[in-house]
């Protein structure tokens, strides 16, 4: 017969007593550790976590008060909130029993003790505890999830030919739980496509959750996504389930894996070749399942030859790659974005009639766009709020100050007046709308620029 995977410990004063409840229960639960002085109690606890604690309530002779018992059932207590307790004692009465139940007891058995109900009464506390355990998971988890929902998440746009086969990739590769790595610049939508492989995948009813290791200090990396547990370092005020075990069942997504510093790569790698985490100040490690999702900006081959990546984690993490496209070569989907966006930000600022007018569209798709979506999306958001009329016109564009719109391939069948209009555009947007500079690079007067503004709407 199975024994249950449980870890069960005894303390109690009596070496008697240790030795007989652990061949006991030896018989039906896989880890027992038994000790005589509760004062090994913080070492063991900060190591690893125990499902059910059986504790005697005397451990100095002639004393038969319970007061010991209780002082460190409330210690225990202090340290794991979801620590499952069972007092043992000869000198038990029911308002003892009655008293540690309000401590926090989870049972009370009075020596001596009836094996078969003593081992029936561990098996409950050992449901106990996994039933407080999943509670736990579950609160952490709808955090998350809560959190998530307060989000804005823009869905995937686009109907471009670059955008069709990573949406082809995507379905293909969402109903496996393979390792994607998703390829892009900045602003590309890397985390978009993330959401759509977990949208499209067995696991979309569970957590997706979302990390930036950019943002993760050295010292902050395992406790965040191993956790830890209380007083394993001086913040340490509670235990804390790390990203890794909350995403258990679903979907993992690792952001901006490239800015992960070499020291800790090895230690993602561990984890992903284990396929178990375990949290600081623990030596319990924890099965964990969850679907790996990476995303980057940087070339990761070079970083390798560099010596700044490790090429064995490339391969665990790569087991499909996506490369998603910068917008400048999206050019039909420029405009299907901005007015995406248009209206979006049409809805928030009370502006639901607004357009862009021909000359916009124009300057739109001229432009390189080195900030790619997340750019876009921030220019309209701007151009919704300045303009005026409900038209947004060439001059509330408000393009990068590192690099500048590029000019238009003119022909024949342009007016000159057009040429005009767009160069005072860029003029104006280069300056910040600065009147007096924007005069001075175009070599005209002041008076003269306010004319042309008039003249073409601007």
């Amino acid at each position: 017969m199975s024994k249950t995977k449980g870890s069960i410990l005894i303390v109690d004063d009596n070496a008697g007593i240790l030795k007989s409840l652990s061949f006991i229960i030896k018989q039906e639960f896989e880890e027992v550790v038994a000790i005589k002085s509760p004062a090994k109690f913080t070492s063991l606890l900060q190591s690893g976590s125990f499902d059910v604690i059986i504790l005697d309530m005397n451990f100095t002779a002639g004393t038969n008060t319970g007061n010991e018992g209780m002082y460190w059932l409330r210690e225990i207590l202090k340290h794991d909130p979801n620590a499952v307790i069972i007092l043992i004692t000869a000198y038990g009465d029911i308002e003892l029993a009655v008293k540690a139940m309000k401590e926090g007891a989870t049972d009370f058995i009075q020596k001596p003790y009836d094996p078969i109900k003593l081992i029936s009464t561990l098996k409950s506390a050992y449901q106990l505890r996994k039933s407080k355990l999943q509670v736990t998971k579950l609160t952490n988890t709808q955090k998350h999830l809560s959190e998530e929902l307060k989000k804005t998440h823009t869905s995937l746009i686009g109907e471009s030919s670059e955008i069709n086969k990573i949406l082809n990739a995507v379905k293909k590769v969402a109903p496996t739980d393979a390792n994607v790595l998703i390829l892009g610049e900045n602003g590309t939508g890397k985390e978009l496509i993330a959401r759509e492989i977990h949208r499209q995948s067995k696991r979309a009813n569970n957590v997706f959750i979302s990390v930036d290791l950019s943002s993760l200090s050295e010292t902050l990396f395992e406790s965040e996504l191993f956790g830890h547990k209380k007083g394993a370092f001086t913040d340490a005020k509670e235990d804390r389930i790390g990203r890794f075990e909350t995403a258990s069942e679903g979907t993992l997504f690792l952001d901006e894996i490239g800015n992960l510093p070499f020291s800790l790569q090895s230690k993602l790698l561990s984890v992903l070749q284990n396929r178990t985490i375990t949290p600081v100040g623990s030596n319990k490690p924890i099965p964990i399942d969850v679907r790996l999702i990476t995303a980057t900006n940087k070339p990761l081959p070079n970083l390798i030859k560099d010596n700044l990546f490790r090429e064995d984690l490339l391969f665990r993490i790569n087991t499909v790659q996506l490369k998603l496209p910068p917008l400048r070569i999206r050019e039909n989907d420029i405009l299907l974005l901005a007015e995406h966006f248009l209206k979006i930000y049409g809805k928030k600022y009370d502006k639901p009639h607004i357009k862009i007018s021909s000359d916009t569209i124009e300057m739109l798709k001229q432009y390189k766009w080195p900030g790619n979506v997340r750019e876009l999306q921030h220019m309209m958001e701007n151009c919704v709020i300045m303009a005026e009329k409900n038209i947004i016109k060439p001059g509330n564009l408000q393009f990068s100050t590192n690099i500048e719109p590029s000019i238009p391939n003119f022909n024949s069948a342009i007016k000159l007046s057009k040429v005009e209009e767009i160069t005072i555009t860029e003029a104006l947007s280069r300056n910040k709308g600065n009147i007096n500079k924007t005069a001075k690079e175009l070599g005209i007067t002041r008076k003269t620029l306010y004319n042309k503004i008039e003249k073409y709407g601007l």
